[in-house]
């Protein structure tokens, strides 16, 4: 036999044995397994919680000084994004994933992108086969149908991760016509001068447009202030998420000193208990009188009717072809690409979890300005390293009517944000098409309050 011969002989029974060890460490898990027990193996056998998570477990050559260097990192940048410890404590129990992590695991099983390439050529057993991909992604399909419904959605899109708006959610009526009143009363502040419309205006997309809200004597907060529209889909309040609930939101800027300045809420009772008529309407619906915790259930009651369904967008989900334009449409699917629906999830599209500003760049180091306190993010609450600079995820409903953005108000305009936005979190630069096509999109989201298209004192151009 020829030399040349044998060594294509030689290649061919290396790669054959190579294909039957790759078949006897990658095997997907049995059909006969329930469908949680299955994605728990598909995880275990890929790898993902070599890098998502808190407490890796290295492989050896982590000690090698180039291979140790990249594997390190590859740890570190793959628990910044997402720790699956969680979703796996979930996935065991048989409870409810978060929306987003369900998101971020079918993005990336579907796109191919997860184990990274580097991974599993050495850990043969990582990479997906056509059998687990297919499991996979059958299984967060199940879990969005379980945990997630969509019925308000054409049948086209009942799996997709955002849901339509609901047109309304059970409220006591009562509760909703009182926090309505003290919503708008500025009583709620030491000097009288400043209510929760101030800084939420219903007339102005549910915000102030200002990078910096103004409270008692002209003080400036240190946050942008989000939107009060659709507030009541987020999973806790604040951009730190220091507020478990829309009461536990409101109790907050009535004794802020920078905002509202009252010395507690006896003050706040005091005064509201000195007007008879509102003090007899009061406990008409509260018998026992006005206190703290009353005040701000009334004011989360209400708050609980500011949803804006109907937008274009929602239309477009319920099946209506003709609500969105071809380059919208783009703007979507673009959207859906550079994984801004795995975060910007749900009815609200936001407000489901704390992501890290910057993670792919640095966005701090590149803004060029001093850190404040509110930089840190959730780490204020926390303590945790973590969570430094990590942030609620904003909802993107009705955005086109909520300048400045971002939680220091950096962004001026959309297209500033949507650029921002896909080089720090995503590592990409956009087209100027792609943006045109994305902005083109954000701006469906506008809905309806009361059954009108919202609109902006503040940008007469949206009437």
């Amino acid at each position: 036999m020829k030399k040349g011969s044998k060594i294509i002989l030689s290649v061919l029974v290396v790669i054959i044995v190579l294909c039957v060890v790759y078949r006897l460490v990658n095997k997907a898990p049995s059909a006969d397994l329930e469908s949680n027990a299955q994605m728990e193996q598909i995880v275990a056998s890929s790898g993902c919680i070599s890098c998502h998570s808190a407490d890796p477990k290295l492989p050896f050559y982590a000690n090698f000084p180039v291979a140790g260097k990249l594997v390190q990192e590859d740890v570190r940048l793959g628990y910044r994004s997402f720790d699956m410890a969680p979703m796996m404590e979930a996935l065991k129990n048989g409870e409810k994933i978060n929306e987003v992590d369900l998101a971020k695991v079918e993005k990336v099983i579907a796109d191919g992108t997860m184990p990274l390439a580097k991974y599993y050529l050495i850990h043969w057993g990582a990479s997906l086969t056509n059998k687990e991909t297919q499991m996979a992604l059958a299984w967060a399909k199940s879990q969005r149908e379980a945990f997630y419904p969509n019925p308000l959605a054409d049948q086209e899109w009942a799996n997709e991760t955002i849901r339509p708006i609901q047109d309304s959610v059970p409220v006591d009526i009562r509760k909703v016509m009182l926090g309505n009143k003290l919503y708008n009363d500025t009583r709620l502040s030491a000097d009288n001068t400043i209510s929760c419309a101030s800084c939420h205006g219903l007339n102005t997309g549910g915000v102030d447009n200002k990078a910096f809200s103004e409270g008692v004597g002209g003080q400036l907060g240190g946050v942008n202030a989000p939107t009060v529209f659709n507030a009541y889909y987020n999973f806790v309040q604040f951009w730190d998420g220091r507020a478990a609930t829309l009461a536990d939101q409101a109790a907050g800027p009535p004794v802020n000193p920078v905002e509202m300045a009252c010395k507690s809420f006896d003050e706040i009772c005091e005064k509201l208990k000195a007007d008879a008529a509102f003090s007899k309407e009061f406990t008409e619906v509260y018998p026992d009188g006005i206190n703290q915790a009353n005040i701000t259930n009334a004011i989360q009651e209400f708050e609980k009717t500011l949803l804006t369904p109907n937008s274009r967008f929602d239309k477009y989900l319920k099946g209506d072809k003709t609500a969105m334009n071809a380059d919208e449409i783009a703007g979507y699917e673009l959207f859906k690409k550079y994984d801004c629906a795995t975060c910007h999830v749900g009815e609200n599209m936001g407000g489901q979890s704390y992501e890290l500003m910057g993670i792919k760049r640095d966005y701090f180091a590149d803004r060029g300005t001093e850190l404040t306190i509110e930089d840190n993010g959730r780490y204020k609450e926390t303590k945790e390293e973590r969570d430094r600079h990590r942030f609620k995820v904003p909802g993107l409903r009705n955005v086109a009517l909520t300048a400045p953005y971002y939680h220091d108000a950096t962004q001026a305009t959309l297209e500033d944000a949507v650029v921002s936005m896909a080089r720090y979190e995503v590592g990409e630069e956009l087209t100027q098409q792609e943006v045109d096509r994305m902005v083109a999109f954000l701006k469906t989201l506008t809905g309806e309050y009361q059954g009108k298209l919202l609109t902006n004192d503040n940008y007469p151009e949206t009437k």
